[in-house]
């Protein structure tokens, strides 16, 4: 199974659909979405195409093939929007690998979970990356609307226990095997 993982929406309609475009054309089955995804966060301007109920409106008709990692900046509200739930964290299994998902606000490079298993994979900071630690093999999936540190508009994908980090031109920035 092919799975898009992606981080930091912050209520950017204009980028979603970007996002929304490389899951079609990657053909993906299914999408994570590690947190941040409708409202932009006090220290964070607001990102281009900002429309929170447009987020949703493009998300809802996709629950069925989502699963949503709650964000810092995600609150119960936004529930009432959103036809998915929010979980604080998911484990998911893939391909016998054992693969831990958070937004990134509790856990990070350093400070893995307990027993996270093969792979770490998380959002929050704006930076796309995948490293091994001991290991663990740690991604961060970047930010669809709003990346840091020079970084370009990111997402990863999961298949066949293989980690790929991409551009959403679909240019590959890093893989590796979990």
């Amino acid at each position: 199974m092919k799975i898009l993982i992606a981080s930091d929406i912050h209520g950017s309609e204009f980028y979603l659909q970007k996002l929304l475009q490389r899951f079609a054309e990657e053909g993906a089955e299914q999408m994570i979405l590690l947190g941040d995804i409708y409202n932009h966060g006090p220290r964070n301007p607001l990102p281009e195409g900002y429309r929170p109920l447009g987020v949703a409106a493009l998300l809802n008709p996709l629950a069925d093939r989502l699963t949503v990692v709650k964000g810092n900046c995600d609150s119960d509200v936004d529930t009432l929007i959103s036809d998915f739930e929010f979980v604080p964290e998911a484990q998911i299994y893939a391909d016998g690998k054992k693969i831990f998902l958070q937004h990134g606000d509790k856990f990070d490079f350093d400070r893995l979970p307990k027993n996270c298993g093969d792979a770490f994979v998380f959002g929050h900071i704006h930076t796309g990356f995948i490293r091994r630690k001991g290991g663990v093999l740690v991604a961060n999936a970047g930010s669809v609307s709003l990346p840091k540190n020079d970084t370009p508009r990111s997402y990863l994908i999961l298949e066949k226990g293989e980690l790929s980090l991409k551009d959403f031109d679909g240019n590959v920035l890093a893989r590796e095997r979990i």
